[in-house]
């Protein structure tokens, strides 16, 4: 299953290297941004989420685009887009645009069980109509919670093809965002631990119900790598499979493969191998899950509410037939496209979205 030899390509990218060459940076120009002028025009009166991409038409930025999906799919794996002028619009203008780039480049699915399509993520630890209880022991913050906080957020790798982030307003201080290839993590293991490198391949057990409280079993297995056809893709969150490890009839990790996770968060953090990008208003970050993980470090936020970190989020499905092992990642849940049935106050549970997809990798 696995390859002897280390993999070689662009995806195996080390940040020192990216950070010094720029070349994951694409630009807008003055041409790509009349013509978002001219396709959130169409678009302005619409409701959200209920136009296409044949609505929003992008004559020559569709081009950028398409060049932004290759780097994706073939390339470096993570792309940084500078330039869109947000504070020329309005919040609704900037979710228009948003959703219309989102659309060139795949197709948007739920990111939770309330129903999320479009993440705000910003800080709502001090918001009067929420309530967080405090951390006990043991327990594990949802990562929406997670996210939603000042706090920082450890690495791992969501439940979709392409995660992709804008920024409206950048934090006071932090809150940068940090990359890491997959590819160099596993050639690092494989050159230090050879012997370690292919326990990879093999299904662990990670924990569904901290992930969905009504999640209807408390655990499902896949592999942290797979690779076929020479298609590298990885599903990542090492606490998850550590956090498995409390429940009954879950087997006991071998000493090997408590070896190579610890090994394998190590390498992630190793200076030198992440890439840290500080979002700047107007950037946009586009990363496919299965070429690199990422996380964010804590910041601190402006005291005037208007001034507040604010990044909107975008998960994508895209249909390039990117082959994967059958049970890959999280095949467990299919929360769907919009189309999936919502419960009255835009919740459905996790139990009615589960499909059991075999054929997920193939």
């Amino acid at each position: 299953m696995t390859t002897p030899q280390p993999l070689a390509g662009s995806a195996g990218w080390y940040g020192k290297e990216l950070d010094r060459s720029g070349a994951w940076i694409r630009s807008l120009t003055d041409t790509h941004r009349a013509e978002i002028d001219a396709a959130l025009a169409r678009v302005r009166h619409r409701p959200l989420f209920s136009f296409s991409r044949d609505d929003f038409p992008l004559p020559t930025t569709a081009a950028l685009l398409a060049e932004i999906s290759d780097e994706l799919e073939n390339g470096f794996g993570a792309v940084r887009l500078r330039g869109l002028p947000v504070e020329r619009y309005s919040d609704d203008d900037i979710r228009r645009i948003f959703w219309g780039l989102g659309r060139h480049l795949g197709t948007a699915v739920y990111q939770n069980a309330r129903g999320e399509i479009m993440g705000e993520v910003r800080d709502e630890t001090k918001r009067p109509d929420k309530t967080y209880a405090p951390t006990e022991p043991g327990h594990i913050m949802s990562s929406r919670a997670r996210a939603r906080s000042t706090g920082p957020l450890r690495w791992h790798t969501d439940r979709c093809d392409v995660i992709a982030l804008l920024c409206v307003r950048n934090a006071k201080a932090g809150g940068v965002s940090k990359l890491t290839s997959i590819v160099t993590i596993y050639n690092e293991i494989l050159r230090r631990r050879p012997d370690l490198a292919p326990l990879l391949f093999e299904p662990f057990h990670w924990d569904w119900r901290k992930q969905d409280p009504d999640s209807p079993e408390l655990t499902y297995d896949s592999p942290i790598i797979s690779y076929v056809d020479g298609a590298f893709s990885t599903y990542a969150g090492n606490s998850m499979i550590f956090s498995a490890q409390e429940y009954p009839g879950v087997p006991e990790l071998t000493p090997a493969q408590v070896e190579v996770l610890h090994l394998f968060d190590e390498i992630s953090q190793e200076p030198g191998l992440p890439i840290d990008m500080d979002f700047q208003p107007g950037d946009v970050q586009w990363l496919l899950n299965y070429a690199a993980l990422h996380s964010r470090t804590s910041y601190i936020d402006h005291p005037e509410p208007r001034r507040r970190r604010h990044l909107i989020r975008l998960w994508l499905k895209r249909d390039v037939g990117r082959p994967m092992v059958s049970r890959f990642g999280k095949h467990v849940v299919a929360m769907g496209e919009p189309s999936a049935p919502l419960k009255p106050g835009g919740r459905f549970a996790i139990a009615d979205a589960v499909t059991v997809n075999d054929a997920w990798g193939n």
